[in-house]
């Protein structure tokens, strides 16, 4: 029997979780780490500054290579089918979209205001202690890269409540419609350069959504014959639009700002997923992988925004010792990656140790009331304004700091979870009762249904 593409609406159902969804997330961020590894590369001049050269977008290669690991879209569609399970059990619950909200803005608001704090203190001190400006500038620079990630995952996932609606009513519809405006946007950015940043909103909405239509079994109850002719399908017409210069043959070019590709590879890894899905349940079923990806998946937002400013800061601190430098590009320098990933690795474990519970599952006391609607709101712009403006313009020393009080002030404004009550179904055997129900999930359940 076929699964229908349109959900049943507020309907209450139990939710197993995946462990295929928790092995791809924890593989792919792996593999931004270890891509990261391959694009820093600092060197010291004699007169105090410090230029980079990015090796990996550098070889040629690497255009080809971009386009089948450009894993970006891949973490929209996870979040999508994970976003849509949470949203529609805390709804059943009783919960509201700004409840919904308000837990998300706190999940990942914190890590990175931590983030934001502990490097701006730090690069003040540096700067006091006599390290060049531009240094401090490069370096400040480089934390801006995970921010641009943080800004769209979180404007895609706060819409979640919003977007379950009308993928409720009309799924396929709903995603036409993102279509649209994602080709529309895309049509007009040529004449409005600024305009290209609405699919900022459009293309990363449209991405998830998919994930909504794979948390739903559309994707499963498609024949294998149907899932490598999206495969093929896809990845052809975006060979056609790279083809003809209608976009640029670079995965990582079009990323930021997101561009129709985008949407192309996220088809196609959706349909892969589903296709290897059997096998990779298989590898997931074993206890030791269950073992590190509970571990890596409850802190993955963490290990996520720390990874490159401690890649940025051993980098320069190793260009004050004298360890071998291998020269950017060169098979020493490649053979080099590998020490390099497994430091960041070692590095991660401390700060992990140490802030990671700042990602933990927010609670909900048995008194706690949400804040107001108008709070959750104002909380929102606060944080989404300064992360924006680091995306599009850059980020600074001064907006860093900024950044990191916005953020602090956003966790005071959104206050503690509430817990609804919730009146259960009535019996005509039973006696009336009301329990307190919590809108979240227990503590055993693991991040991808969290997250």
């Amino acid at each position: 029997m076929e699964m229908d593409a349109n959900p049943t609406a507020g309907k209450a159902t139990a939710v197993q979780r995946d462990p295929v969804i928790d092995l791809v997330r924890f593989t792919c961020l792996l593999l931004v780490v270890a891509a990261h590894c391959m694009m820093v590369s600092p060197v010291l001049h004699k007169d105090g500054t410090v230029t980079t050269v990015n090796v990996l977008m550098e070889q040629g290669w690497f255009t080809p290579v971009a386009w089948g690991l450009m894993i970006v879209p891949l973490f929209f569609v996870l979040g999508g089918v994970t976003g849509l399970q949470s949203w529609r059990r805390l709804k059943a619950l009783g919960g509201t979209g700004f409840d919904f909200a308000q837990v998300r803005l706190l999940r990942l608001v914190r890590p990175a205001m931590a983030l934001l704090a502990i490097m701006w203190g730090g690069l003040w001190i540096a700067l006091l202690l006599g390290v060049h400006p531009q240094v401090i500038q490069l370096m400040t620079a480089g934390a801006a890269m995970p921010l641009w990630f943080l800004a769209a995952y979180l404007t895609a996932q706060l819409s979640i409540p919003l977007m379950a609606r009308f993928h409720e009513r009309a799924p396929l519809q709903t995603f036409a419609a993102l279509v649209a405006l994602i080709i529309t946007v895309d049509s007009l950015r040529g004449a409005i350069p600024v305009l290209a940043f609405a699919n900022m909103i459009f293309l990363w909405c449209a991405v998830q959504h998919l994930g909504f239509l794979m948390a739903d079994g559309f994707f499963e109850h498609r024949s294998r014959t149907w899932l490598v002719g999206a495969i093929v399908s896809s990845n052809l017409l975006l060979g056609v639009v790279t083809g003809v210069a209608v976009y640029p043959g670079n995965m990582v070019v079009n990323l930021n700002p997101p561009n129709f590709c985008l949407l192309l590879l996220g088809i196609s890894q959706a349909a892969t997923l589903q296709l290897l899905h059997p096998g990779l349940r298989a590898i997931a079923g074993f206890r030791w992988i269950q073992a590190v990806i509970a571990v890596a998946g409850r802190h993955s937002m963490t290990i996520y925004l720390w990874h490159l400013p401690l890649l940025v800061g051993m980098s320069g601190l190793l260009l004050l010792t004298n360890v071998p430098k291998p020269s950017a590009g060169t098979a020493e320098w490649w053979w080099a990656r590998i020490p390099v990933f497994f430091a960041v690795v070692a590095l991660l474990v401390p700060v992990v140790w140490l802030l990671g519970r700042l990602e933990n599952r927010p609670t909900a006391a048995s008194h706690a009331r949400g804040p107001l609607r108008s709070a959750v709101v104002t909380a929102g712009v606060v944080v989404l304004v300064p992360v924006a403006d680091a995306a599009l313009n850059g980020l600074t020393l001064a907006l860093l700091g900024g950044g990191a009080a916005c953020f602090a002030l956003a966790v005071l404004l959104l206050g503690r979870v509430p817990t609804p009550v919730v009146q259960p179904p009535l019996r005509e055997d039973a006696e009336v009762s009301v329990e307190r129900l919590r809108t979240l999930p227990e503590p055993d359940l693991r991040a991808n249904l969290e997250t």
